[in-house]
């Protein structure tokens, strides 16, 4: 799978046109309809059969959360993230029960929408045109943040105290991002694809690479400062 066909269903022009250009910034995905609310998008997941729809929660003469129960209900073979200023918990229980991909809350920055694309992109490269699966392949998928729990065992220091001002999820994410790249990758890259600091990026990078779990080769170029890539071997 080349590409990622995706339909925004937004009913603010603004807002998606914004939307639009973000997915598109993010190689392999492609937007291939645009609507305002949840019937012209169910219509068009019907006829242009997406891989991806992103779609907002309050619209117009139907709402998101209507649209998603109509296309559980249908069975069809596509699947959502929302993008939402809903924040309120029943809201986000009633999505989360019909099975989105992910939950974004606007306002939100690129980086944002760029991880979890990239996140969608291995999900789908890993599925595409499997037919049976092992518990272990299954497992990765589900949980794609395991990394450090299969490299270092349940008794490593690292999974159960973590120096102060470290978070672990963040930490996973810094890993799992690594691991993606068979050509390695710099602070820049992490900091740009999980939406921190460069200088937080290179502080978990660094302690990443006194534990073991990836390493750093030094990319000298003709000007300027080397460039630390880091790589999973």
């Amino acid at each position: 799978m080349d590409t990622i066909n995706v339909l925004l269903v937004e009913d603010d022009p603004m807002v998606r046109e914004v939307n639009r250009q973000f997915i598109e910034r993010v190689n392999g995905f492609k937007v291939v309809g645009m609507c305002s609310n949840g019937i012209q998008g169910y219509n068009q997941i019907v006829e242009l059969k997406p891989h991806l729809v992103i779609m907002d929660i309050f619209m117009p003469e139907q709402d998101g959360l209507i649209t998603l129960r109509k296309i559980r209900n249908a069975n069809l073979p596509v699947d959502v993230i929302t993008v939402t200023a809903a924040n309120d918990m029943q809201t986000i229980q009633q999505i989360l029960h019909l099975g989105v991909y992910d939950y974004i809350m606007k306002p939100f920055t690129f980086e944002r929408i760029q991880q979890t694309l990239l996140n969608y992109f291995n999900f789908k490269l890993k599925t595409f045109g499997l037919q049976d699966i092992t518990q272990n392949e299954l497992d990765e998928m589900i949980h794609p943040y395991r990394e450090l729990e299969e490299v270092a065992g349940n008794e490593s220091p690292i999974l159960t105290e973590l120096p102060k001002g470290f978070n672990r999820t963040t930490l996973d994410k810094v890993l799992h991002f690594v691991k993606l790249s068979k050509e390695g990758v710099s602070a820049d890259e992490v900091a740009a694809a999980i939406g921190v600091a460069r200088v937080t990026a290179r502080r978990y990078l660094d302690f990443l690479e006194k534990q073991s779990f990836i390493h750093v080769d030094v990319h000298y170029g003709g000007v300027g400062r080397p460039i630390n890539h880091y790589f999973v071997k």
